[in-house]
């Protein structure tokens, strides 16, 4: 079986091995209370994270190691966000299916769709990376890549640990596995339990997949810049995955660069986390053990950027969304929608730009819905019924109060 995973900590516990910020980290480990573990920050929460820059909400949490999921029951509106557990036993079932024999099934897999022209995978070297804690496994981890690279094998790292700074906050990964190839390169390995069917797999599933290898990718990336002679970091990964309906490993390999691109770009737009927290006030703790008034009003203090996408990504989301309802922002209808409605950003602005009654006509985004209103009211007019046939005024309600949601819409 494979190693259990201790994917990450970041830069959230109460000492700093760098005496340079001792301050940012016992203001973070404030802010998640008095004896509190700081919670692992993975792939996966940075490609969430990367995917909405603007959340400071998240930012903060994430970076000061909260456990959102009992920070949100706390709150009062859990999230049914993760893996359940049968997943997850799954998951590392067929993980640990693939990695046997030292990995053979795993490299094979590597070079029949990475490398064909190197020569195949005998006798592959699979180093032991166990040392204490995240920062000695990482060490670990640097000096097995720069030994396996040097001696020109195959090398497989499984479960290596990768250190990645995020907003002024060093974060530690653990992808599946690592591998060097005889050339010195390295890939990234991802093994998932969702079935490859006749080739092709769920293309949402495939794309978070991506996303999460794009982190591992950018860490390697800074892994590599530290060596003398940088080794080359392959921008295609290998998605291992069931084959059909069996427990039989099949791959494919995915070109992460728009991915690795992207998620480069926004992380590094990230305020920095000692930013945000030296904005908080003072006292501010998101402890779960708080009550629940005053939780609520550490968790406003920080502004968030919700969007629906965020019920897939984030364990706050379903209180970030009530929030974003009751004020109205129009940010719960969705990005797209948000980024065409300009300066409007609440429904009511909104509704009464499309009746007239605010807004600059000079406007696009209110010109169009001032136009869209009119179209309805006319295609409205033309199926008015007659007078006397019993509907009357119950029925201009019912077409007042939809025209009204159409506006919005």
């Amino acid at each position: 079986m494979p190693p259990p995973r201790t994917r990450g900590t970041a830069l959230r516990t109460g000492a700093s091995p760098a005496p340079a910020k001792p301050r940012v980290w016992g203001r973070l480990a404030e802010l998640r209370g008095p004896g509190v573990p700081a919670r692992p920050l993975d792939a996966r929460a940075l490609a969430a994270l990367a995917a909405n820059p603007g959340c400071r909400r998240r930012a903060i949490l994430d970076g000061a190691g909260v456990d959102k999921a009992a920070l949100a029951g706390a709150l009062g509106a859990p999230s049914a966000f993760g893996q359940s557990q049968f997943a997850l036993t799954r998951g590392n079932a067929f993980e640990a299916r693939v990695k046997a024999d030292g990995g053979a099934e795993l490299l094979r897999l590597v070079h029949e769709r990475l490398d064909p022209a190197a020569e195949p995978p005998r006798d592959a070297q699979v180093p032991d990376l166990t040392a204490a804690g995240p920062e000695g496994r990482a060490e670990r981890t640097a000096l097995a890549l720069r030994e396996a690279t040097a001696a020109g094998a195959w090398t497989l790292l499984d479960h290596p640990m990768l250190a990645l700074e995020v907003a002024g906050s060093p974060a530690f990964l653990e992808p599946d596995a690592v591998v060097v190839h005889p050339d010195g390169g390295w890939t990234v390995v991802e093994i998932k339990s969702f079935p490859m069917l006749d080739g092709s797999a769920d293309p949402a599933k495939v794309g978070a997949a991506a996303r999460q290898a794009a982190v591992y990718v950018l860490a390697l990336e800074d892994a590599a810049a530290r060596l003398e002679a940088a080794p080359r970091v392959r921008q295609r990964v290998l998605l291992v995955c069931p084959k059909d309906f069996s427990n039989l490993p099949t791959a494919c390999a995915v070109d992460v660069r728009k991915q690795r691109a992207v998620t480069g770009r926004q992380l590094a737009r990230l305020t920095r986390v000692q930013d945000i927290a030296d904005a908080l006030p003072e006292g501010v703790c998101f402890s779960p053990e708080l009550p629940a008034e005053e939780l609520t009003a550490a968790v406003e203090a920080v502004p968030a950027a919700y969007a629906p996408e965020c019920l897939a990504a984030c364990e706050l989301a379903f209180h970030c969304r009530a929030r974003s309802r009751a004020r109205g922002a129009v940010t719960a209808l969705g990005r797209s929608v948000r980024a065409e409605l300009g300066g409007l950003t609440t429904v009511e602005d909104v509704l009464a730009a499309a009746r007239g009654e605010a807004g600059d006509p000079d406007d696009p985004a209110v010109a169009a819905l001032r136009r869209a209103a009119h179209l309805r009211a006319e295609a409205l007019a033309g199926h008015r019924p007659r007078a006397g046939d019993g509907r009357g005024d119950s029925w201009a309600r019912t077409t007042g109060d939809a025209g009204q949601g159409a506006a919005c819409r």
